[in-house]
């Protein structure tokens, strides 16, 4: 079976509530849908979970759209349904950087790939779990008010949630931590700066030390390995690695500097679930607990990252929330929160498609692009 086309979908998905953290404030999801059709008329998806400017990554929405269009898929000239997904990843591996525009086109391809074959992204990984423990994001409030924020978390512990993270920033980072700790003693709680301090930082991110925290998250900017190495030697609290984490190579530096003692593994972040998976076993070897973070993914980047996240060596709660966390109408059927996790798809490939009349609500652009032969 040859691969028929390549759509590209540009769709724009208001969020339930502003999301803010130290680079930005999102109101809405402005991401592109990968769509492989094969001649079979079946299709597979990736999202392409990059921004739509360049502030938590370079990648943007605009330049990944170009990326796919004029670099990678004339790479990818030839493929068929016996493509394996390995030469599809490393086909690519020559457009250097712009790994979320990668990982898109890598998981519609596999996703198609697996259909094809009547087996889940889940199994194909090598999953445990039939369920994922979930946990979820609380941005900064717009109001920087606290009361708010613990409005907000209170809604999150209600609904069944098995872990907060709370993203922090210069002047939004202690008294924050120390009123939800305060409000909640027992629940599992960690802090995500997305690089927001320096590594004079120091002596006030040993204060966090006091709130019995799983991890900080990203303190540093991404390229300060040493910092991080610096910092961890000052703070009692974990430090875990998410920007800076963007290969094998990068995860294997990190963990042997003493940079970071657990690894956020984002799909889009690492160029796709091949990549992710071998980082995990790479985490295993060493010990290191892994968890899956977010980026706002609708149904069809949760429903992926939900089989990664099913893996044994996911021992921490991810950002795999359910679909009302983010969004008011999913572009798949929503998940759903049962007794704070969600079930991992068994169907083929991702084990999801996109609801086609939701799809078409909210798309604002769409290109068919033939792969060349």
């Amino acid at each position: 079976m040859r691969i028929d086309r390549i759509v590209l979908h540009r769709v724009r998905l208001p969020l339930v509530r502003p999301f803010r953290t130290s680079f930005g404030t999102e109101t809405a999801r402005d991401l592109v849908l990968v769509e492989a059709v094969g001649s079979d008329g079946r299709s597979g998806w990736g999202e392409c979970v990059a921004m739509d400017w360049p502030g938590y990554s370079p990648e943007y929405t605009d330049g990944a759209i170009d990326v796919i269009e004029r670099f990678l898929l004339p790479r990818l000239a030839g493929i068929d349904d016996a493509t394996d997904p390995v030469e599809i990843r490393d086909r690519m591996a020559p457009v250097l950087g712009h790994p979320m525009a990668r990982a898109a086109v890598e998981t519609a391809l596999l996703d198609l790939w697996l259909r094809h074959r009547d087996q889940s992204l889940a199994d194909y990984l090598g999953a445990v779990a039939d369920r994922v423990d979930c946990g979820v994001s609380v941005g900064i409030p717009t109001s920087e008010s606290i009361a708010d924020l613990l409005d907000e978390v209170a809604g999150y512990v209600a609904g069944g949630y098995r872990r907060i993270k709370l993203k922090i920033e210069p002047g939004w980072d202690l008294a924050p931590v120390a009123a939800v700790r305060g409000r909640w003693p027992t629940v599992p709680l960690q802090v995500d700066a997305n690089q927001a301090f320096q590594r004079s930082d120091g002596p006030l991110l040993a204060g966090l030390d006091d709130f019995d925290l799983l991890l900080i998250e990203q303190p540093l900017p991404e390229d300060d390995l040493y910092g991080h190495v610096l910092l961890a030697e000052q703070v009692r609290t974990p430090i875990c690695l998410d920007e800076s984490i963007l290969s094998v190579a990068s995860t294997e530096s990190a963990l042997s500097l003493g940079a970071a003692s657990i690894i956020n593994i984002k799909p889009g972040r690492v160029g796709g679930y091949l990549t992710s998976k071998e980082i995990h076993d790479l985490c295993q070897e060493r010990g290191a607990p892994v968890w899956c973070g977010g980026m706002l993914e609708t149904g069809i980047g949760r429903a992926a990252n939900l089989a990664l996240a099913a893996l044994p060596g996911f021992t921490l709660p991810g950002d795999t929330s359910a679909s009302d966390r983010y969004y008011a109408q999913d572009l798949t059927e929503p998940f759903v929160l049962e007794d704070g996790r969600l079930p991992v798809p068994t169907g083929p490939g991702i084990g999801v498609d996109p609801i086609p009349e939701v799809l078409a609500g909210v798309t604002t652009w769409r290109r068919e692009l033939a792969l060349p032969r």
